[in-house]
């Protein structure tokens, strides 16, 4: 079912990319628990999917503050990525998402604006075989400010070469759609795996 999009003449696409162009949240969320389980923490689903769109690093120091531990952040989010790598086979397109990408590749230009590490983002894209279809990739470490800052939609909009007011975002996550909105562009909001 194509995703509904909001009226206007949008001259750029710009995708958040797990949970909006990949289903992979469910694939996520395994390997942060089994990083984690292998420090004594623990990462309730509900707040997994609240967070999302947050930092990783952010994720590990914030869960460190809350449960009064000491985990250290770069060796998690490096055991959380490894994890997630693992079961990148079972990670597929979110079907709503990639009839839009299909529908307009070509017509107009393409970017990912996301949260997690460029390696991550590329791992994911190339598994579906859409890594190509992407002109810009805004990823971790690309700027300074996360979602729900605009920064980073702000920065992939100039990269394009298109006004933010000409840009479409496709956003899964609150933090996304307020960055989204913050930067002045549109949005179509996709819903979660148990809605679709």
């Amino acid at each position: 079912m194509l995703l509904p999009l909001p009226d206007g003449d949008f001259k750029a696409y710009l995708f958040d990319c797990d949970g909006t162009i990949t289903d992979s949240m469910p694939a996520h969320y395994r390997a942060w628990c089994a990083a984690l389980g292998e420090w004594g923490a623990e990462f309730p689903e509900e707040l997994f999917y609240a967070w999302g769109g947050r930092l990783v690093v952010d994720i590990i120091a914030d869960l460190n503050e809350r449960q009064g531990l000491s985990m250290p952040v770069a060796a998690v989010a490096a055991r959380r990525e490894e994890l997630f790598q693992e079961l990148l086979t079972e990670v597929e397109a979110v079907p709503g998402v990639l009839e839009h990408i299909e529908a307009s590749y070509g017509r107009i230009p393409f970017a990912v604006v996301s949260g997690s590490t460029r390696e991550s983002v590329t791992a994911s894209l190339t598994a579906l075989g859409l890594l190509d279809r992407f002109e810009v990739l805004v990823c971790a470490g690309d700027y300074a400010r996360p979602k729900p800052d605009p920064e980073g939609y702000l920065l992939g909009a100039r990269l394009l070469g298109v006004d933010p007011a000409d840009c479409l975002v496709f956003e899964d996550t609150d933090l996304g759609v307020a960055a989204a909105e913050a930067a002045g562009m549109g949005y179509s909001r996709v819903p979660p795996p148990w809605a679709r």
